[in-house]
This record gives C-alpha cells, structure tokens and sequence, in this order.
C-alpha cells in the first residue's frame, strides 16, 4: 500500500495530473456568473410582479420563499444546459471533463486488491446476496477475480432475517472454490448507521485491501464496469472516491418504471454538466463507488454531532461528509458522468419514495453543524451547503404555494397587478425547473439510435410526456409530506434507518387516505381559495396544486399492478435494460448467476 503524504503535505497536493486546477477554477467562476445574474434577474422580476401594486406582508413573505427556493432550480437549469451541449459538443467533451476516464482502458494488469461490500439492515437476505454472489460471477469471468474479496457486512437487529443471512451465505460459500475471500459479519449495535458499518469493516479487514466497493443492498455492477473503475483507481492515486453513476433496474411496479424513466434522462446531461465545473470535489452517493481505505480511515472519521437526536448525535447522510473530509486530505472525490454498468433498484410505491426522502431530509439538515468544519474547499463546502438547500426549498415552494391562494385576498387592488406579467413569469420558471428533464429528451432524440433503446421516438416521447405528467402529482405531493415532517423535526420527530421497501405491492385506498389525507386537505384549501378569486388563476397552477388533491388517487394508481401490465403491453417508459437486460441484470431476474 502506497505511501501517504502528510496534512502539511496535502494541502498542496494538485488533481491527478490530467486536469489544470487554472481549468476548474475558469469553469467554477462561470457557472457562479451564470447562476447568479439567473437568480437576480428572476429575483428582479419576482420584486416587479409583488410589488407592483405596493407590498404587503403577504407579499413580502412571497418573495422570501422565492429568494430561498429558486437557487436549486436555478442550478439545475445551467447544470442542464451545459450537459447538453457538452454531450452533443464536435469535441470528446469526456476527455475534458473527466480526464481520468480513459486510463480505466488501459492494457495493465489489476495489481491493487479490492474488498466488495455488501451493506445489510433488515433486508430480504437471499435477494440481497444474489445480488453480491452475480457481482463475484462478473468479476470472476473479468479474468481478475482473485483480486476482490467479498464481504456481507450485517447490521441487522431481527434475529429471523439475521438467521437468514446466515444460512444464505453459507450455502453459497460452501459452493465457491475461493471461499478463503469471502466473510459474514454481523454487529450486534448499529453504532454510526452505515457509515459505522463500513469504519468497522476497515478496522477489522482494511488493511488487506487498498480499495473497497460498498454495494446496497439492491445494487448491482458489471464485472467491466468495476474492473474498469479499479483500473482508474490503480492508475490514477490521488483519487480518492469514484463515483459511478447509477441508473434503474427493470421495475415491476408502474411507480418505479415512470420515476427512473424520467431519472434516467434527466441524470444524464444533469450529471454531466455538474461534473465539468464540480471536477475534484465531485458527489459520493455512498453506494456502486469506489473509495480508498487509507485515507479513508485516517482523514474520513465522521464527528459525532453536538446535541440530542433529530440532528444531533451520529450523522445519518454520511456520503457527502466523507466526500468533503476525502478532498480536504488530499484526494480527488471523481465521478463517472456517463452510463456504465451500474444499476440499484428505485422505491416501489409513493409512500415507499417519500420515507426514503424524509431519511435524507433529516441527514442533509444535519450538515448545519458541519459547515465551519475547518480546512474544506470551497466548493466542499458548498456542496453540503447545497445539499441543506436541497430540502429548505420544500417548505419555502410549499408556503409560496399556500401564500399564492391568499394573495388575492391581501386587499392589493386587483387592476395593480400585471397578471400578464405574471403569468408569463411564472410559465418561465415551469420550463426553467423542467429543463433536465427537456434537456434529457433532447440528448436522448439527438444521439443516433439512442431513442430505438427506449422502444422508439413515438414511445419514448409518449413515455416522456407521461412522466412529466407523473413527477408534477409526485412533486406536489412529496413537499407537503417533507414540509410536515421539517416542522416537526424540532419537537423530536425522527425517522431511522432500516429496511426498505423493494418489492411491487398495492397501496390499498385506505392505506393511501391514512398517509395523504394532509394533502388532500391542503389541496382543497389551495384550490378553493383560487377557484373562488379567479378560475384562470387555479387552471394555471394546476401543475403544481392537481398533485395535492389527486394524491390518494395518485398513490394507488401508481402501486397497481394493472397500471404496470397497462405500461408494458404499451411500450411505455421503458429503460434500454428492459428491452436487452445485460447478462448481470438476466441473471438476478433468473434468480441465479
């Protein structure tokens, strides 16, 4: 294992020698212009539209929603936009924006040694391992197998599901001839949630490996995929964490087939773009990534948070932490910002999607007390900033909504107010948060025969519309229930993790009603209040109200199985991997590498 530099040593240490730090520096400074001038001039016009008749205090609570939620749609309407045009550039944008890519094809042999986790809490144990045991077959026909260990490392607390684990993995072990490399591990405590898991795996084994691959458990990767992403890792040391970027598995269920079908277009120029200026200091999704034990364990020890649980006590989003502390040691935090052979499995239902939403609500919102963590660069730093962004912008578009059903009734003369204006303002800014998904059909339609992977133009683009339809009545009703529990988060409310929801399952009328009525009734109110001052005004915000009120509906239209039969039988929202599974995802669907 490879000499590590001092602190003093790393705090000069340049990228890997194939990217000019001058180069991220111009593209940073870009993005920040563009980002910017885009947010005051929205801003100017917000001021224009509240203020034309005189303020009031519903105006001026308006306009501080606004100020705080328009920066993520801001960003990820440029992040889109550049993707775009990188993707479809006469250049190989891929040479400049991830520069290290290309050692991943290099002819040298693996030399470095690489432990593949399985991370396990509560999970079906034989799907789980399935999974790891197609990932050894891929490996094992690479040609570098004997260069990976594999270990499932259980923090599972029901004892029932833990027996299972047990028996599952015996069975296979006692089938594979170098079962030497193999191990299961269970903790008794769920010390530091997956982030203590992984620290515990590095205490006991880390010092055989110079790199690990943490899977989830419903993540799957190509034996290329990773040899490929060792290879970079091998050839390229001052990395610290590869990212792959993940995409969707064929789902069995209508909520998760539309959900990654609109995620797989819009991640793609999205990733993209966000990669040209984040460069060094990339994301870390925690999963399908390599990371560097060394530095790892020395420099990525996550601090234990001052006060009592919700948003005290050990960090529960620890992903994007690491990342931070990875790149202040020294180490480039990389991600791949094209498809590969990466796959995990989305949330099955609506109600399954926003549990997950709220357990990175509440680890994002802990990153408040690690802004003035000392020695992070810049944009480290704005990383976690953006990362708490991501979810106060829910509550202020939920309260803009609300605020929006009461203005008419704010005494302002209505002949005041530049309606005009104001609608046209307001269908800008619905294009402006659409654009990666717009940007995502365009790449998609742009590049030769990729539509033909999608069951052709007229599907994927009859898919598209679908799924523009699908995340307006997700989106509305996702900020209401994250808005809810972010009010709730100061009285204690807390949510852990522990299993999740993978397999298709109807939501039953009375199950929806129980976890959506909120909604319902929040939709009822916004709507009557701006059906009874204008019917012009409730027609336009339908895209983002018609979520509220149709919620129930919505959570159990998408859970039955006759809405994915209905998909399928119609060639709608499909993903390239339902139409020609690769080998890895044939063998996990046929139960068996």
């Amino acid at each position: 294992m490879q000499a590590f530099p001092s602190s003093i040593q790393r705090e000069v240490l340049t990228p890997t020698g194939t990217q000019s730090l001058f180069e991220l520096a111009r593209r940073r400074r870009i993005v920040a212009v563009l980002n910017i001038v885009t947010w005051l001039a929205l801003v100017a016009a917000a001021i224009y539209v509240l203020g034309s008749g005189g303020w009031t205090w519903v105006d001026g609570l308006m306009l501080l929603c606004f100020l705080v939620a328009t920066p993520w749609t801001v960003l990820g309407f440029w992040n889109a936009i550049i993707g775009l045009l990188l993707l479809h550039s006469p250049r190989d944008e891929l040479v400049r924006v991830a520069p290290f890519a290309s050692t991943g094809d290099a002819p040298d042999p693996i030399t470095i040694r690489t432990a593949v986790l399985l991370t396990l809490r509560n999970e079906d144990a034989n799907r789980a391992i399935l999974r790891l045991k197609t990932v050894k077959a891929a490996l094992d026909a690479s040609g570098f197998g004997e260069q990976f260990g594999y270990f499932v490392l259980s923090d599972t607390n029901d004892s029932t599901i833990a027996e299972a684990e047990e028996t599952a993995f015996a069975a296979w072990k006692i089938r594979e001839p170098r079962h030497h490399t193999m191990h299961y591990r269970r903790r008794t405590e769920n010390t530091g949630f997956k982030a203590g898991n992984l620290r515990d795996f590095c205490t006991q084994w880390g010092a055989d490996y110079e790199v690990m691959l943490p899977l989830d458990a419903d993540s799957v990767m190509d034996g290329d995929t990773i040899v490929r992403m060792v290879r970079m890792m091998q050839m390229c040391p001052r990395i610290g964490i590869l990212q792959s970027l993940v995409v969707g598995m064929p789902a069995e269920s209508a909520f998760a087939r539309i959900f990654q079908f609109g995620m797989r277009q819009g991640m793609r120029p999205y990733t993209m773009g966000s990669a040209w200026w984040a460069g060094d200091c990339g994301p870390f999704w925690g999963h399908n990534a390599l990371v560097r034990i060394r530095p790892f364990v020395e420099d990525c020890d996550l601090p234990l948070l001052p006060g009592k649980p919700p948003l005290g006590g050990h960090i529960l989003s620890h992903d994007q932490v690491e990342a931070t502390l990875m790149r202040r040691a020294g180490y480039e935090v990389r991600i791949q910002p094209v498809e590969c052979g990466s796959w995990e499995e989305n949330p099955p239902t609506m109600l399954a999607f926003a549990q997950r939403d709220l357990r990175w609500c509440q680890g994002n919102l802990q990153y408040f007390k690690l802004l003035d963590l000392p020695g992070l660069f810049p944009v480290s730093r704005f990383q976690l900033v953006w990362a708490i962004l991501m979810f106060i912008g829910i509550p202020a578009w939920t309260f803009l909504i609300l605020l929006a059903a009461i203005k008419p009734y704010d005494g302002e003369p209505a002949a005041a107010f530049p309606a005009g204006f104001a609608t046209l303002f307001y269908l800008t800014f619905l294009i402006m948060s659409l654009m990666p998904k717009l940007c995502g059909i365009a790449d998609i339609l742009l590049t030769k025969g990729e539509a033909e992977r999608y069951g052709g133009p007229r599907r994927f683009m009859a898919g598209a519309l679908v799924e523009i339809v699908f995340s307006f009545l997700l989106g509305a009703v996702s900020t209401l229930r994250t808005t809810l529990f972010m009010l709730a988060l100061p009285f204690g409310r807390t949510i852990s993790w522990s299993g999740q929801a993978r397999d298709a399952e109807r939501i039953s009328w009375a199950t929806a009603a129980a976890g959506l009525w909120p909604q319902t009734l929040f939709g009822i109110l916004v709507l009557g209040l701006m059906a009874h001052a204008s019917l012009k005004l409730a027609l336009l915000s339908l895209p983002l109200t018609a979520g509220f009120v149709l919620a129930i509906p919505f959570a159990v239209w998408s859970s039955l199985p006759e809405t994915a039969a209905w998909l399928r039988r119609h060639g709608l929202n499909a993903i390239p991997e339902d139409l020609d599974p690769p080998p890895v995802l044939r063998a996990v669907q046929q139960k068996g590498p």
